[in-house]
């Protein structure tokens, strides 16, 4: 048998680094946490934004804020800093895991230029963005051998944290949320023998994921998965989008992952999943109290906060991408092109490719 690879092994710690990042903006993070929540109370405009993973990660923040009736902009790092001015009284909440993507680098420049604070969520102390933020959340999690697992997961749960705190409240949450962390912790082994066990992963055929509200996030992140993990591209959105014009793409053997949001439109979600087997396509759903019989495979959530699965729904799709590289034959530890810190902006090989062509 072989070894376990990298990528799962951060996986399978995963829950204990999320416990850790609760019991931190609990204690020694606390202080930080409401500064930071008073900082937001007091601005004009707030940003959310990110990039690759930690963008993602800011997807399930942004939602949180949105139903705690505090409208924020999301935009990605990128986007932020070559293509939008920044108003004066705008509090810029950055999402880095290393806090030196070169995005985000360049954006405290121009945020401080234009006269915005920011405030940074990073995994690293001593990165540029815990340095130069006006107040700096910084989550002491292990960094991941390669993909992004533990720190998606941590900085996911800060910046919700954050906007619960700003808005409806994070404290009077935060038993309940670790204990859907426990009980995801002890669901991993039964996650991975129903994706042993089941057809629903395949090489060779077209992927799809799905959700709404919080776990978009998620659903954008499982894209990624599949892309740094398993190799091959993937397809993400909202199960709203998809239900206006790319559903004529549904074709037998194609696989769909589904997230189903707690309380809102399952219903209407569950007959997307049927008309999708209907059509010829396997189904997986992701969710709290689902029909067992409602999918081709159904992976059950343990009960989590209202509004919080997200914190806990990326696990099995983890699982599955890191099951799926092994099925392939793919090497789901090693990056073939991208860097992990992209520093520079100069293509996807880096300035000494474009220097070596230049001779």
């Amino acid at each position: 048998m072989s070894a376990p690879t990298r990528f799962l092994q951060d996986i399978l710690r995963e829950p204990a680094e999320m416990q850790r990042t609760i019991e931190y903006l609990a204690g020694p993070g606390q202080e930080a946490l409401q500064r930071a929540s008073a900082l937001i109370r007091a601005a004009r405009h707030v940003v959310i934004t990110g990039i690759g993973a930690s963008w993602n990660a800011g997807l399930s923040a942004g939602f949180l804020f949105n139903v705690g009736g505090w409208p924020v902009y999301m935009q990605e790092a990128g986007e932020l800093l070559h293509f939008t001015a920044i108003p004066r009284g705008t509090v810029i909440v950055a999402i880095s895991r290393t806090g030196r993507s070169i995005e985000i680098v360049q954006l405290l420049s121009k945020a401080q230029a234009s006269g915005a604070t920011v405030i940074g969520v990073t995994n690293c102390a001593d990165s540029p963005l815990a340095r130069e933020s006006a107040v700096a959340i910084v989550i002491p999690t292990e960094l991941d051998y390669a993909i992004s697992v533990n720190t998606y997961s941590t900085l996911s749960i800060a910046a919700s944290a954050l906007a619960s705190s700003a808005t409806t409240g994070f404290s009077s949450i935060e038993s309940q949320l670790t204990n859907a962390i426990v009980q995801a912790g002890k669901s991993l082994d039964f996650w991975q023998g129903q994706l042993e066990e089941s057809s629903w992963l395949a090489t060779d055929v077209p992927y799809y994921f799905l959700a709404r509200g919080g776990s978009l996030g998620t659903c954008q992140e499982a894209q990624l998965l599949w892309e740094e993990g398993v190799k091959s591209p993937a397809t993400a959105m909202s199960t709203s989008s998809f239900r206006h014009g790319p559903q004529e793409i549904v074709r037998p053997g194609m696989r769909f992952c589904l997230w189903l949001d707690q309380a809102k439109i399952r219903e209407q979600d569950l007959s997307v999943a049927r008309d999708l087997r209907e059509l010829g396509a396997l189904v997986m759903l992701i969710g709290e109290n689902l029909p067992a019989d409602s999918a081709d495979l159904v992976l059950q959530l343990p009960s989590s906060p209202a509004h919080w699965q997200s914190a806990i729904d990326v696990l099995p799709i983890q699982l599955a991408a890191e099951r799926l590289s092994s099925m392939a034959g793919v090497d789901c530890d090693t990056f073939r092109i991208c860097s992990y810190v992209v520093e520079d902006e100069h293509g996807l090989l880096g300035k000494k490719a474009e220097a070596s062509r230049n001779d």
